[in-house]
């Protein structure tokens, strides 16, 4: 029986200091971006900032609804209207930020298994690799392809 091990590289950093002038605007608005979330239910705002290979940056949040799920993650939110705004533009990086009743979270925290097959989606379609940072107060990590966070992929390979 054959035994297949899978391994990701993420870089991890204790401080945003360490970070590049690009990685840094980029959570910046992210964590701006949670300041406009509606999350009435869970307290929970997160932000997201894509920059895409033009510059532009946008920023999405999350958005809750009582009729649970309903709601739509800010991941998705953010990559959504870039890729409307910007149909032909690559996505070159996305932060997120996340925050739990008004207070940063002090580690990372990584996206749903939904944003992940989007962000994935978003990097197949234009065939480059989306690195994706995401921010705790006390640690920061960067992941530098969606791949290595949805390594059992799913893809139109498959029909």
């Amino acid at each position: 029986m054959p035994i297949k091990e899978i391994k990701i590289k993420i870089v991890e950093y204790n401080s945003i200091k360490e970070l590049n002038q690009e990685d840094k605007a980029l959570i910046n608005s992210a964590k701006i971006a949670t300041d406009t979330a509606y999350s009435p239910y869970s307290n929970f705002s997160v932000g997201a900032a894509v920059l895409l290979e033009n510059g532009e940056i946008i920023t999405g949040n999350n958005q809750e609804n009582a009729a649970y799920p309903s709601g739509l993650c800010a991941e998705r939110v953010a990559l959504f209207y870039a890729n409307s705004k910007f149909p032909n533009i690559a996505v070159k990086s996305i932060a997120i930020v996340a925050k739990n009743n008004n207070k940063f979270n002090s580690i990372p925290v990584p996206p749903c298994g939904a944003c992940r097959q989007v962000m994935l989606e978003t990097e197949m379609r234009f065939k480059k690799p989306i690195k994706v940072i995401l921010f705790g107060e006390k640690k920061i990590q960067i992941i530098n392809k969606v791949t290595d966070l949805l390594p059992l992929d799913f893809t139109s390979d498959f029909f």
